[in-house]
């Protein structure tokens, strides 16, 4: 099978995969860059990351490629307004945002006709975003990795979306091989949304010890973590992990207020950052998606793409 090319709104990418925003810093510049040098859209995370950063993040990745770039803007975050104003200011070429549902960011999309994509999990958000000017809507059920908004698969909320609404309708949430991808399309997905994958490429910005995490992982490994952030997360079972669920967290030392609502169960700002610092992974919150454990090498972004297109083309 040859696979069509995504469009939305007014941007067209060969090949209809969407690299996901993996925060903190997992997905800057030379991950985005490299997936969008392959023909797909590549994604810089920007929770977490100050204005300044966020922006010089936006221009690196710039300079690498000529191909399609977004920002992926966790809701929950307190400058989560600035840093979507910043992104289109910087003229990125789409905003992608979860963990919550922001009504303003179409607003702010439709001034500078920046395409807004939110994350959703059921068909009538779906609805609702198109209805506010969505130019597509990522559908992400229980089998990603990070923050989840529902307890659903996404092959049981997928069908319902894509008979809902007219935009195009993203797959993301368990998606490894190219069969995934096969499968997705065939419930009607445009194209599909891949976090993990990517997380475990050559140009991801995750530590080696994260890296190792992931492709030495099982399913038993994969765990829900009760979030600050009100969610729960879906990621890998360390040291870490075990002090949250026994309620023995470190305690937060220096609070930010980087979120709108806090438990203040422990920093999850801290835990992501250390996720992509070389040094003790039992210090980290390693978010990962549910099927980690199919990914058994680290690869380049292009030998990613290769892998996938191949394995799309025996079906």
């Amino acid at each position: 099978m040859k696979l069509k090319e995504l469009k939305i709104a007014n941007i067209t990418v060969p090949i209809p995969i969407i690299q996901g925003g993996m925060a903190v810093r997992i997905s800057t510049a030379p991950l985005a860059a490299a997936v969008a040098n392959e023909g797909g859209i590549g994604t810089i995370a920007g929770t977490g990351m100050g204005i300044d950063e966020l922006k010089n993040e936006i221009r690196k990745a710039r300079r690498m490629t000529n191909g399609v770039i977004g920002v992926n803007v966790l809701f929950a975050v307190k400058d989560f307004a600035n840093l979507v104003k910043a992104s289109i200011e910087e003229r990125i070429d789409l905003v992608i945002s979860g963990a919550g549902f922001s009504r303003d960011m179409f607003c702010w999309g439709k001034e500078t006709n920046t395409p807004i994509i939110p994350i959703v999990s059921s068909a009538k958000l779906a609805v609702m975003a198109e209805k506010l000017g969505a130019a597509a809507v990522v559908v992400e059920g229980k089998e990603a990795g990070g923050h989840l908004g529902t307890d659903k698969p996404m092959k049981d909320i997928l069908p319902d979306v894509c008979k809902a609404v007219k935009i195009p309708v993203i797959a993301a949430g368990g998606i490894i091989d190219g069969k995934d991808i096969i499968d997705a399309i065939k419930l009607g997905a445009s194209g599909v949304q891949m976090g993990t994958r990517f997380v475990a490429s050559e140009e991801s910005n995750a530590s080696d010890e994260m890296k190792k995490l992931y492709i030495n992982s099982d399913e038993s490994d994969v765990v829900l973590v009760k979030s600050p952030v009100g969610l729960p997360g879906q990621s890998l079972r360390n040291s870490f992990y075990d002090l949250v669920e026994s309620e023995n967290a470190p305690k937060i030392s220096n609070c930010t207020q980087c979120l709108k609502r806090c438990s203040h169960s422990f920093c999850i700002m801290d835990a992501l950052v250390n996720a992509c610092k070389s040094g003790d992974p039992n210090k980290a919150l390693i978010f990962s998606g549910e099927h980690v454990h199919r990914i058994k090498e680290i690869l380049s972004v292009h030998d990613i793409f290769k892998k996938l297109l191949s394995e799309v083309a025996q079906f």
